[in-house]
């Protein structure tokens, strides 16, 4: 069969042939230009993008003494006494409030005596009426014995007078205790201060009907002051009458005195818990004011021990741990740590650190171990490790 050559078929001239071309000379410069630019896009795609240094806040631990647990309190005087009257009725008058300082003897309340005063008057006309029966008794006695030395009375109408005798002067006697007790109560209508001190509180107020023995004031004595704190069942077997504190008033943070347990309740409170303990003060006068709001702060051991803030531990999978800064790797590193019981702020750390060690101490929930972190201090410069 005879073959054909092919003959290439151009187009055909004209104005649009000339565009064509011309688009074609335009796109081939910038598919050049682009074929780097998408090359490299193409075999960056499995390269890993090297992660930013987290920056974390960073601390060297401190003794173990400062890691004190601390309690609230309150300012007590060590001497309180309920005052309360010896009779009941309707309180009339109450002439002291919460604060005020009174002397001993000075009157606090009154109650109305309307009714006591009236038993001592019918006391003191019993009295009477008895002394007067005595006095007759006692002459009869004597008539008698004058008739009887003559013989011209028998030996029983004697007897029977000196009985009678007898008997009145027991009346008398017993007239005039009550007429001793009346008085008393009569003057227990006024409730007085037994010595020197501050109204801590008030427990009743004026038109009130009160009971024999209610409390109505309590009296915080003049002297030394206490601080009142509750010790929580977990350390009660460390706590011990003598134990030498610290102690620190809320309104003055950082001004720490010396003081010790004077004593510690044996059994817990029933609904708290919890075991009320007592501190004396060794503060100067005015240091402490009663009412006032106080913490106890009772040191650890500290045995060369170190501490960090509780925000630094981290627990997880059983175990307790935080994270230290390499300072070659400036990677930061969960070291498993053993504690001691935690205080207000910071915990004791008995095994796992070195004084040296610069801790995570805030943000370390949001670390993995092995991770670059940019260490800072408090005021946000960076930390040379």
């Amino acid at each position: 069969m005879p073959t054909h050559p092919i003959t290439p078929v151009h187009a055909a001239a004209g104005p649009g042939a000339d565009r064509g071309r011309a688009a074609g000379r335009t796109a081939l410069p910038f598919v050049a230009a682009c074929l780097p630019l998408l090359l490299l896009i193409g075999c960056g795609g499995d390269a890993e993008v090297e992660e930013a240094a987290r920056p974390v806040l960073v601390a060297r631990p401190v003794g173990a003494a400062d890691a004190a647990s601390a309690f609230a309190g309150e300012v007590r005087a060590r001497e309180e006494s309920p005052l309360a009257f010896r009779v009941g009725g309707n309180l009339v008058e109450r002439r002291v409030d919460v604060g005020d300082a009174v002397r001993r003897g000075d009157v606090l309340a009154v109650l109305d005596p309307g009714d006591l005063e009236a038993q001592a008057r019918a006391a003191q006309a019993q009295l009477g009426a008895a002394e007067a029966e005595l006095s007759r008794a006692r002459a009869d006695q004597a008539r008698y014995a004058k008739l009887a030395d003559g013989q011209l009375v028998s030996r029983s109408t004697l007897d029977a007078a000196n009985a009678a005798a007898a008997a009145a002067q027991g009346q008398a006697n017993a007239a005039r205790a009550n007429l001793a007790v009346a008085r008393n109560q009569s003057a227990y209508t006024q409730l007085r201060a037994p010595r020197d001190g501050l109204i801590a509180s008030r427990s009743a107020e004026a038109g009130q009907v009160v009971g024999a023995g209610q409390t109505v004031f309590v009296l915080a004595a003049d002297g030394a002051r206490e601080i009142a704190f509750a010790v929580p069942e977990g350390v009660f077997a460390s706590v011990k009458p003598g134990q030498p504190v610290l102690v620190e008033a809320w309104s003055k943070p950082g001004q720490r005195w010396p003081g010790r347990i004077r004593e510690i309740a044996p059994a817990a409170d029933p609904a708290s818990r919890t075991y009320a303990a007592r501190v004396t003060i060794e503060a100067p006068d005015g240091a402490f004011e009663l009412g006032q709001s106080a913490r106890v702060f009772l040191p650890q051991a500290a045995n060369g021990a170190l501490s960090v803030p509780l925000a630094a531990i981290q627990r997880g999978n059983g175990t307790t741990a935080v994270f230290v800064v390499d300072p070659k790797t400036r990677a930061a590193i969960l070291k498993p740590v053993q504690i001691g019981a935690f205080g207000e702020e910071r915990v004791p750390v008995k095994s796992g650190l070195a004084p040296g060690d610069w801790v995570v101490i805030a943000g370390g929930h949001l670390l993995r171990d092995g991770q670059k972190v940019a260490p800072v201090d408090r005021d946000n410069r960076p930390v040379r490790l």
